[in-house]
C-alpha cells in the first residue's frame, strides 16, 4: 500500500507539473485530462459528471467550463439525441500537448514494463482494477463523508 501511496503522489506531482506547464490552475488542467481520458476511453463526460469527478459544486463547474472554453481547450456540444445533454471535448491541441509532456514517461513506463511477461502485467491490471473497485464502493458510501466526533483517549466524547 506504501508504494501506491507513493505512485498516487508522483501522479499528483506530474498533473501539478502538467497544470503549470499549460500556464492553468491545476483543477482547470485536471479537468482537461479528464475530459481528454473520457473521450479516449469512448465516454465523453457531461458537466455533471465532469463535476463529480473533480469534486467541484455545479456552479464552480460551469465556471471552470466558460474559463477552458474561452481558452479553447475544451469545447461543449449537443451531440445526443436529446439536446438537452451536453458532451465535453477536448480543444485539438490538448492532446498534442499532452503527448509532448508525458511522452518521455510513457516510453520510461513502456521500457520498465518490457521487462514483465505479458501474463504478469495483465495480473497486475485486475489487481488494480479490483483496488480502484474497492475504494470507489468504499467512497460511494454516505458515511465516509461524515467525520466521525473527536473522542478522548479513554475513548469518550468530549
Amino acid at each position: 500500500m506504501e508504494s501506491l501511496r507513493i505512485y498516487g503522489g508522483h501522479y499528483a506531482e506530474l498533473s501539478r507539473r502538467f497544470a503549470a506547464w499549460l500556464g492553468l490552475h491545476s483543477t482547470d488542467a485536471t479537468a482537461v485530462l479528464e475530459i481528454a481520458a473520457a473521450e479516449e476511453r469512448g465516454t465523453p463526460l457531461s458537466p455533471a459528471r465532469l463535476s463529480e469527478r473533480i469534486s467541484l459544486s455545479t456552479g464552480a463547474t460551469t465556471a471552470l467550463l466558460n474559463r477552458l472554453e474561452a481558452a479553447g481547450h475544451i469545447t461543449r456540444a449537443r451531440e445526443h439525441s436529446d439536446r438537452r445533454v451536453v458532451t465535453l471535448r477536448s480543444g485539438g491541441h490538448i492532446q498534442e500537448r499532452a503527448d509532448e509532456f508525458f511522452g518521455p514517461l510513457a516510453h520510461r513506463l513502456d521500457a520498465a514494463m518490457s521487462h514483465y511477461p505479458p501474463q504478469f502485467l495483465e495480473r497486475f491490471e485486475a489487481f488494480v482494477a479490483d483496488l480502484n473497485t474497492t475504494m470507489d464502493s468504499h467512497l460511494a458510501e454516505p458515511d465516509t463523508m461524515t467525520p466521525r466526533s473527536p473522542r478522548t483517549p479513554d475513548g469518550r466524547t468530549p
